[in-house]
């Protein structure tokens, strides 16, 4: 970067300090916007919850998860994705619900696809269903357009006039 001509020269030294400054500042500051908006941020992997792990208690996140052991209570996320080997007991909220194993309770999605291996005890209230050849379901089913959000059916059911004209009007 440096030569050891300009480093011992005195009179280049001032200039060589104010050249730096002024356009490192601007160069600097637009590269990382540009970097930002042209890049997104990269989606971070599911996690997983193992087989041999037993959960009492409720789990929330904007994620993804993949349950392969036990959980005792609710869960909410992105895409929640229950193992062959998983067993769910409380009310399951996420965009997207693949079941490959068991829940017992209230499944709630936007996307709800029971597999072969799937076995749910409970009611579905969904937007899209797909339900395998093979699955074992006792339960109802209830296609709503916002299934994630139980309060606006609630309302919607208790003869609100108010709730009810909302509905119409969206």
């Amino acid at each position: 970067m440096f030569s050891k001509s300009k480093i011992n020269e005195p009179a280049s030294k001032a200039p060589e300090a104010a050249k730096p400054a002024a356009p490192a500042a601007p160069v600097s500051s637009p590269a990382p916007t540009e970097t930002k908006a042209s890049t997104p941020k990269p989606k971070p992997p599911a996690s997983v919850l193992s087989s041999d792990l037993h959960i009492t208690g409720n789990i929330k996140t904007t994620g993804d998860i993949q349950v392969e052991g036990t959980v005792e209570g609710d869960i909410r996320a992105h895409l929640l994705t229950i193992g062959e080997t998983a067993t769910i007991k409380g009310e399951v909220t996420a965009d997207d619900v693949v079941v490959n194993g068991r829940i017992v309770g209230r499944v709630r999605g936007l996307k709800v696809r029971l597999t072969s291996t799937a076995r749910v005890e409970g009611d579905i209230i969904h937007k899209t269903i797909a339900i395998e050849s093979g699955a074992h379901f006792e339960g109802s089913v209830q296609r709503q357009d916002d299934p994630l959000n139980p309060g606006r059916a609630a309302n919607k059911a208790s003869g609100n006039p108010a709730a009810a004209t909302a509905e119409v009007k969206q």
